[in-house]
């Protein structure tokens, strides 16, 4: 059963890469960045992981990423799979923090230079929350520092706007009283950039993996010195078998 804890918490994996994965994932991505033309996956980028319903792809990257920034969405396969075997790795320590998840996402490459971040915003548990299957977390791995700035953080919230409804009796493989957020939960909302949140930064060490619920408002703040890279994915929860 899903629980609402899951998806508004926050967690960690230290040590999900070791310092030699690390390189390798450096030279694999600096290797095919080389070769594509970085700006193919920055100033030349014409598609998005984000997606705000009623906007163009364009009207969504500048409400997430302002000021642009790298953007992989199909890494190299040497790359993928060492990723995922670093979340198999990682399942026992992630089952204690959130129990439902089953499997991890193809992962993605961002960077960010000077000036660049993305907005607060929470990712959601699915377009539909009652679908399969329910998107648990998010997680990154950060690869490289940024020379100043550039942190990751949370934001906590205890407005009722924020939620949308809330479902009783454990039905549909959530647990009793699950509450969801609000779809529209990102900077193109009026209602969603008001609403009084509590922030709450954090720098993770080179190869620790940060997770945080999708019902969570996360972003970064702007780097301000040299380039942060980074790989992102989402857990998720597939639909039991019966």
């Amino acid at each position: 059963m899903i629980h609402i804890a899951e998806t508004v918490t926050v967690g960690s994996v230290e040590g999900f890469l070791d310092a030699d994965e690390r390189a390798r994932l450096a030279t694999v991505m600096s290797g095919f960045l080389a070769d594509k033309g970085p700006a193919h996956f920055d100033t030349g980028r014409t598609t998005s992981i984000h997606e705000i319903p009623g906007h163009s792809t364009e009207q969504a990257m500048a409400v997430y990423e302002p000021a642009g920034r790298v953007e992989v969405r199909q890494i190299p396969g040497e790359a993928e799979e060492l990723l995922q075997h670093a979340f198999d790795r990682a399942r026992p320590a992630l089952s204690r923090v959130m129990p439902s998840i089953t499997t991890c996402r193809p992962w993605t490459y961002v960077e960010y230079g000077p000036g660049q971040h993305i907005t607060g915003h929470l990712d959601g548990i699915a377009p539909d929350p009652l679908a399969w299957p329910r998107q648990i977390a998010g997680i990154s791995v950060v690869i490289s520092e940024a020379e100043a700035g550039g942190a990751f953080y949370v934001e906590s919230c205890s407005s009722d706007r924020l939620w949308s409804a809330r479902l009783e009796g454990g039905k549909d493989g959530y647990a009793d009283g699950m509450w969801l957020a609000h779809d529209g939960a990102d900077h193109s909302a009026d209602w969603f950039t008001a609403m009084p949140r509590t922030r709450w930064n954090v720098s993770p060490a080179p190869g620790a993996a940060l997770l945080y619920g999708s019902q969570l408002t996360h972003g970064t703040e702007p780097v301000t010195g040299g380039r942060v890279s980074k790989f992102i994915s989402w857990l998720i929860a597939e639909k039991p078998e019966e």
